[in-house]
């Protein structure tokens, strides 16, 4: 009686919390609406360009206010990691999405000092896919390997096709992952007694990322040596719906924010 009450109160507080997140990063995006509003008010991009104070300021802005609504977006997901399924499979152009991402990211790449390079024997290939959710799942792990590759590596990504499996590899030549932190990587909320500083985060990335895989039938594998860099390897059945229409990855340019950013 006593182990059945404790896990219904268990339950009971996990609901609570998952309702609580869900709350939080409804408002964490409302009010994130409202700053990148006055920012472009405050500080346009006529502005920026004459004045290097004013551009240096917005682009901390910038960067703070991305960093927030990932935050808010991974919190929400969170949340469902358990749930059902939430994969809307249509057939799509796995190929073209994985370029489209990498060609976006090549920008912020720069930026960081960083080499991005993508390689794929074929210029397109259809399978059964949800092209948004895949779409947060290249970017989360581009996020990741960006914040941990140092000025002059390379992040790439290679696409293999074989006759069962669609094979996304995304390597970096970063700061690796240390053995210990290796056995919870997929763990969601891995808190410490304090939360480790940036670029360190809730660690909701990589468990979102291996949902999305299985949402889609596949799986999501890791390989890290600690000074070397990190491989993170996702694995799609190579197979189309016989019912969906096929259809060419598009770029949506709404939403009010750059997806990439």
């Amino acid at each position: 009686m006593g182990g059945a009450a404790m896990s219904e109160n268990t339950d009971k507080r996990d609901g609570e919390l998952e309702g609580v997140l869900q709350q939080v990063a409804g408002q964490l995006r409302a009010s994130l609406g409202n700053i990148h509003r006055a920012l472009d008010k405050l500080a346009p991009p006529d502005r920026r360009d004459a004045d290097p104070e004013t551009d240096r300021s917005a682009a901390l802005l910038c960067q703070s206010y991305y960093r927030i609504l990932r935050l808010a977006d991974n919190l929400s997901d969170a949340v469902d990691l358990d749930a059902p399924s939430a994969a809307r499979l249509s057939n799509g152009d796995i190929v073209g999405l994985c370029r489209e991402v990498i060609e976006r990211a090549e920008q912020p790449g720069e930026l960081l000092g960083l080499r991005v390079d993508f390689r794929c024997g074929k210029r397109s290939h259809m399978i059964e896919m949800d092209s948004a959710r895949l779409e947060r799942l290249l970017l989360n792990l581009l996020s990741n390997a960006f914040k941990f590759t140092p000025r002059g590596g390379l992040v790439s990504l290679e696409v293999r096709i074989d006759p069962q499996n669609v094979v996304l590899s995304l390597s970096d030549t970063g700061c690796g992952i240390p053995p210990e932190r290796l056995e919870t990587v997929f763990d969601r909320y891995q808190f410490t007694q304090r939360l480790d500083p940036p670029p360190h985060g809730l660690g909701l990335g990589l468990p979102i990322c291996r949902r999305i895989a299985r949402e889609h039938g596949g799986s999501l594998l890791l390989t890290s040596r600690e000074g070397e860099g990190t491989t993170v390897t996702v694995s799609l059945p190579n197979r189309r719906s016989a019912g969906a229409v096929m259809h060419a990855y598009v770029v949506e340019l709404g939403g009010g924010y750059n997806r990439t950013l």
